[in-house]
């Protein structure tokens, strides 16, 4: 395991990006929606330095059929509670590789008529995309590697890792108990 970004370099990236967002959203409260389940660590620090109220909601999909490999067949598990119709949108994800599952979401969301859909992605690993998605606030572009922590998790481990991490091949596996 090797730190890729420290808490430090997170925190301070994410108030730089709520900030960004505030600026852009002046006197607007857009709906927030999260990708459960990695991105609601980054979304609770996330509202907590905007400037403008938000509302939230979430959306979980799965598109994992192994611990480490996208099936790329989308399943929505959990949908919107509310209309996003007329309503400024802002999806909220942890980390965008393929840009496949990303995209599915988009027109999804896109069908349901919102004033604007915008997206704001924690990690942007571009060496993986496999189609052109524009990410309107980005955090961090990282290297083609698997990352764990804030969030990301391997086998709903190590999602509480303050910092972001990455595994080599032969460390993933059963997850251990201890961290660095």
């Amino acid at each position: 395991m090797e730190l890729l970004l420290s808490e430090e370099e997170i925190q301070k990236r994410v108030k730089d990006l709520a900030l960004e967002i505030s600026k852009d959203y002046k006197g607007v409260s857009p709906v927030l929606i999260g990708i459960l389940r990695g991105s609601f660590v980054f979304l609770s620090d996330l509202i907590r330095h905007l400037t403008i109220l938000p509302e939230i909601d979430f959306m979980s999909v799965s598109s994992y059929n192994t611990l480490t490999k996208s099936s790329g067949v989308v399943r929505i598990l959990k949908d919107l509670e509310r209309d996003i119709g007329g309503e400024n949108v802002i999806v909220v994800e942890d980390i965008v590789d393929t840009g496949l599952t990303l995209t599915y979401i988009s027109r999804l969301l896109m069908a349901r008529l919102p004033r604007s859909l915008k997206i704001c992605a924690l990690l942007d690993k571009r060496e993986r995309r496999e189609v052109d998605i524009q990410i309107d606030y980005v955090g961090f572009v990282i290297p083609n590697k698997f990352v764990i922590g804030y969030g990301l998790d391997l086998a709903e481990k190590y999602r509480n890792l303050p910092y972001v991490a990455t595994l080599e091949e032969s460390e993933i596996g059963e997850p251990e108990e201890n961290t660095p």
